[in-house]
């Protein structure tokens, strides 16, 4: 699996967004509404460095 990357394709639209083998984007999340779900939910899973939507990141 890749890594989340943070993108700003226009100035003040920060996003998350994965890429397959190929390089072309696979998904793509706000970085607010990421933040905002992260903070709501308690996940069970802990999630290695460039996977924090996928469990809980180490603080």
């Amino acid at each position: 699996m890749s890594k989340r990357e943070l993108i700003e394709p226009n100035p003040g639209d920060k996003r998350y967004a994965r890429r397959d083998d190929e390089g072309r984007f696979t998904e793509m999340v706000d970085v607010g509404k990421s933040s905002a779900q992260d903070q709501k939910r308690q996940a069970k899973s802990d999630a290695g460095k460039g996977q924090g939507d996928r469990g809980d990141r180490r603080h």
